[in-house]
């Protein structure tokens, strides 16, 4: 028995003792085998899982989410939050539904009217990042209000009813397919690929990390602290106003709701994807994985019977236990 405790005593010393490096190679291991393990599990309860029309309805579950997350991890790898993104998704929803073939008003700008809806997102990120900035409110409070904000304007604008969109190619977005797949997961996937490409081949991706290491170093550094962080709220809104249009492709409409519930998913997927909500650790792929295990988990759990009722604190506890194996509790002495 002595020998016994003394043996788990070195396997403990040893784990204790592995490279930084290599226990944060680890760590982003841990999300991966979650997302593996919960598809094995719901295939050996619901083999319909596996099914490729079921698979395609996860992608295209997780589309929206997917492009929401892209601007959140931004912004949480910096060290900071944003609760406005239901807020920007209400606003470039607004300006989609309202410039487009609908049953409003006579606009029919078609598709060139996205990148207007991106542009809206944009300028409500900018306006978040410059009140956080300039005003030093903590970033939760100030994103917080451009929120509500957002909605609020989105109220005002369409008279507190919804728009119905008519235009065929916006709506073609959600129901058109390449390859078999909806057009709204490629795009999805195309602007997870830019994020990849800003957070590692640009100057405000590094930054980035670099403000989640600390921000005294920054200084220290000469990065223009005050800049990056406007510029990725700025960077952030683009991707939810992208996320907006894609909602009014999926739901055929523009309200002022229509993000509603969004800002959980996506804080959800993007910290049990393994990025640190203390800045600094984690990345898009991080957060892709995140999505998938949230909506996977989802999915799988409508495929299983499990009432709805249940299916939260399911949804709860498998977060905790997800985030819980990321974290590094062995460099974490105060925990608060």
């Amino acid at each position: 028995m002595p020998g016994l405790l003394a043996g788990s005593a070195r396997n403990a010393h040893a784990r204790r003792s592995l490279p930084p490096a290599v226990r944060a190679r680890l760590r982003a291991l841990v999300p991966l085998g979650v997302l593996v393990l919960l598809c094995l599990t719901i295939s050996a309860v619901a083999p319909s899982f596996l099914s490729v029309g079921n698979l395609v309805r996860v992608l295209i579950a997780a589309a929206i989410p997917m492009t929401l997350a892209c601007g959140m991890t931004f912004v949480i790898l910096m060290g900071s939050i944003d609760l406005s993104v239901e807020g920007v998704v209400a606003v470039s929803a607004t300006v989609l539904s309202l410039l487009v073939a609908n049953g409003v008003n006579a606009n029919d700008y078609g598709l060139a009217a996205v990148p207007l809806a991106v542009l809206a997102g944009a300028l409500a990120g900018l306006v978040n990042g410059v009140i956080h900035v300039r005003l030093r409110i903590p970033s939760l409070i100030a994103s917080l209000g451009v929120g509500f904000a957002g909605i609020g304007l989105a109220t005002l604008i369409l008279g507190g009813s919804a728009v119905a969109v008519t235009d065929p190619l916006v709506l073609g977005m959600a129901f058109h397919r390449a390859f078999g797949i909806p057009i709204i997961v490629w795009i999805a996937a195309a602007a997870v690929a830019v994020a990849w490409f800003v957070q590692e081949y640009t100057r405000i991706g590094r930054w980035t990390y670099a403000l989640g290491g600390g921000e005294d170093i920054c200084k220290l550094s000469g990065i223009p602290i005050e800049r990056v962080r406007v510029g990725i709220f700025t960077l952030a809104g683009a991707f939810y106003g992208l996320a907006g249009a894609l909602s009014v492709a999926q739901f055929g409409e523009g309200q002022a709701l229509i993000g509603e519930g969004f800002l959980f998913s996506v804080i959800t997927a993007v910290v049990v994807g393994g990025t640190s909500l203390a800045g600094g650790v984690g990345g898009i792929l991080n957060s892709v994985v995140g999505v998938l295990v949230v909506t996977v988990l989802g999915n799988g759990m409508v495929l299983m019977g499990v009432p709805p009722e249940l299916q939260e604190g399911v949804q709860g506890v498998l977060i905790l236990i997800a985030v819980g194996l990321s974290l590094d509790r062995l460099r974490a002495r105060i925990v608060k």
